[in-house]
């Protein structure tokens, strides 16, 4: 009952007769194969000898003659076609029913082609066609059975009674009820399919979205920190070698731990269920950073306010991350030298503040970077939030509050990267 065979049978031509080429195509031995042969074939013998053995039992009605047994097979010849052309089957198959009954003939199995057709239709999403036919068939059982018996073969046929149009009421809401519980079926099937897809884009775009912020918040520091060292050995090779060589020392140190945490990034990719070689870095690896930022010539004073406490693992990264995202600005796109890094511990959350004293450098390309935006991204994927832009009495601030990962945090964090972009900020420089 269920071949599929949309993709097989070619359609007919709108507003005509198939053309010559349609037909052969109709006709193919490829299309003529993929017709659903068997069920239609089932329910073809099951309609003649069921009928066969249900006319003995009712010789009250009229014997089966040449009609009858054509009618009999009009339905499952029409089923051949029930999936490309499911409107066309129902109305066909209830209209065969409808002057099997009208001809007096012993009720029996032939209702079996009308369920089939009009469970094809329901699937095939053509309710109102299925509806309407067997609305149709129906009533006109309803008008043959109670009023135009009289003048319809078998003669002397009394009318049915009503005991037995509750049987075929029956039988009409009990196909109409399993058609649609199907139908609701397949339905929910193809959502839950159609979302279990999404989930996986989503998942998929959110590690791509992770791993090109990971690898430009690795690469736009240590290559900021490359780029200041590289100006400074330049510009002091010829009048103090020493110190050139300590700036060539500064970059072969920053590339060296750019590599290995751009490999450890890069790791992730490898099969799933591999454990990383190395663990992501985080806010014990300050010192770290704020030393790399010193050889960039950026004195770093680092401030801890509360009591510090372990964070979740996602949160130490994200903090880490936006602190050396923060210097590396100050590094890029600040006049001053000096910078501050306090890290306030509550129970709730973490607030980390970076500012400088200014001025922005003029003569820069800002290069349309992502760096605030890949903050924003990183605290908004835990529920927290990022504010950047300039202070009052000169200078720039980044302020960002990270939550340590509550319940409600959570359901927060999965919830903020679809609430739409962040609040507007005031103009700033980023590195690229």
């Amino acid at each position: 009952m269920t071949e599929p065979s949309e993709t097989t049978v070619p359609q007919l031509p709108p507003g005509g007769a198939p053309s010559g080429r349609t037909w052969q195509r109709w006709l193919s031995p490829h299309a003529v194969q993929r017709l659903p042969w068997a069920s239609s074939l089932a329910v073809a013998v099951f309609q003649m000898v069921g009928t066969h053995f249900a006319a003995e039992n009712q010789p009250d009605r009229a014997s089966l003659d040449a009609f009858a047994r054509t009618l009999l097979l009009i339905g499952p010849a029409l089923l051949l076609v029930r999936h490309r052309y499911p409107r066309i089957t129902v109305f066909g198959v209830c209209t065969a029913a409808m002057l099997y009954f009208g001809a007096g003939y012993p009720y029996g199995p032939i209702v079996v082609s009308v369920a089939v057709a009009y469970f094809a239709a329901i699937l095939a999403g053509r309710r109102w066609a299925g509806w309407a036919a067997l609305g149709l068939l129906w009533a006109g059982h309803l008008i043959v059975a109670h009023w135009l018996y009289r003048w319809l073969p078998p003669s002397g046929d009394d009318p049915a009674s009503w005991g037995q149009e509750l049987g075929v009421a029956a039988w009409v809401v009990a196909v109409v009820a399993a058609s649609e519980l199907v139908r609701v079926r397949r339905e929910q099937i193809v959502r839950d399919r159609a979302e279990r897809e999404e989930a996986e884009r989503r998942r998929a775009d959110e590690e791509r979205l992770r791993i090109a912020r990971e690898l430009h918040d690795v690469l736009a520091h240590s290559i900021s920190v490359i780029n200041v060292q590289a100006g400074v050995g330049l510009a002091l090779l010829d009048q103090d070698p020493e110190q050139a060589r300590t700036a060539l020392t500064t970059i072969k140190s920053a590339s060296k731990e750019a590599l290995g945490e751009v490999r450890q990034v890069l790791d992730t990719l490898r099969t799933p269920g591999d454990a990383p070689r190395s663990p992501a870095p985080g806010l014990e690896r300050l010192s770290d950073l704020t030393e790399q930022a010193s050889r960039a010539g950026l004195s770093v004073d680092v401030v801890v306010e509360g009591v510090p406490d372990a964070l979740p693992a996602g949160a130490d990264l994200a903090a880490f991350r936006i602190i050396q995202e923060a210097l590396t600005n100050v590094v890029r796109h600040s006049g001053s030298r000096t910078a501050r890094v306090v890290l306030r511990h509550t129970p709730e959350q973490l607030e980390l503040r970076v500012e400088d004293e200014g001025p922005a450098t003029e003569g820069r390309d800002s290069g349309g970077g992502r760096g605030l935006v890949g903050m924003r991204e990183r605290a908004a994927a835990l529920g927290g939030t990022v504010e950047a832009g300039p202070r009052p009495d000169g200078g720039f601030r980044v302020l960002a509050r990270i939550p340590r990962g509550s319940p409600a945090t959570v359901a927060r964090g999965r919830a903020a990267p679809h609430a739409g972009p962040p609040p507007a900020q005031a103009p700033e420089e980023e590195a690229p």
